[in-house]
């Protein structure tokens, strides 16, 4: 499976980082739509895309807005939007209200039933996360067809523990990271993660790689998230950038 990290960072664009969105280029899948949803047309290597939401705020489903120019333009035949029917009511009524998105384009709009869906050699799993304002989804992709292979995407959440086994032995794990150990108490007032947690959770569930992404915004550097104290929980990390590619 080849990922593209299309945007990493949380709450609003910065100059290094756009807002979530991760893109399954030959599988027509995407992770989120946030502002680094622009990026995806330069990507497509598939005429319909399957967007799964983790949640429907703004920094996750934004970019939605920015998929109306390549269907409009037939880069597109088909966009399916998967998420909760609460997301999907949000989408409806608030982001495609006429008064701020005047025409809506047209998405399949599908709610999230069961706990998986079955795509083209893929499976998506799916599992709600606590700890975060209106909650999140964790998804897990696996591959149906040809070697085992397994990505986890784990944004908007408290590293608590409780998706451990829904993450174990993943080849990676996409985790969200918004706060340095130092500012732990942010990050239990807003429901996000701080690094050492992440870490602790990666090395408990066996993951092989472990690449952190919604960064705060107001955070830059080489070392936003201050790994270089506490790498040696789990050696197998890195802090993503716009436009990083897995390979795996």
């Amino acid at each position: 499976m080849r990922v593209v990290l299309l945007g990493t960072g949380g709450y609003h664009p910065s100059e290094e980082r756009h807002t979530a969105c991760i893109m399954l280029p030959e599988a027509g899948l995407v992770l989120d739509a946030g502002t680094g949803a622009f990026r995806i047309p330069q990507h497509l290597a598939t005429r319909e895309l399957d967007v799964f939401l983790s949640h429907a705020h703004l920094d996750h489903v934004v970019g939605l807005t920015y998929l109306l120019a390549p269907l409009a333009l037939k880069q597109l035949d088909a966009v399916r939007v998967h998420a909760t029917d609460v997301v999907l009511k949000a989408l409806r009524e608030h982001l495609f209200s006429a008064p701020l998105f005047p025409v809506m384009p047209a998405f399949d709009l599908r709610p999230l039933t069961g706990s998986s869906v079955e795509l083209a050699g893929l499976r998506v799993r799916w599992q709600v996360l606590a700890g975060h304002p209106g909650s999140s989804m964790a998804y897990r992709i696996e591959s149906t067809a040809g070697p085992a292979k397994s990505l986890a995407y784990v944004t908007d959440t408290v590293a608590d523990g409780t998706y451990r086994e829904f993450v174990r032995d993943a080849d990676v794990l996409i985790h969200e990271c918004y706060f340095p150990d130092a500012l732990e108490e942010w990050a239990v007032k807003t429901g996000h993660s701080t690094t050492s947690k992440v870490l602790e959770l990666a090395r408990a569930a066996n993951v092989g790689r472990l690449v952190l992404v919604h960064v705060d915004p107001r955070s830059s550097g080489p070392d936003p998230l201050g790994l270089a104290g506490v790498q040696q929980v789990f050696t197998r990390v890195e802090v993503a950038r716009d436009g990083l590619e897995i390979d795996f």
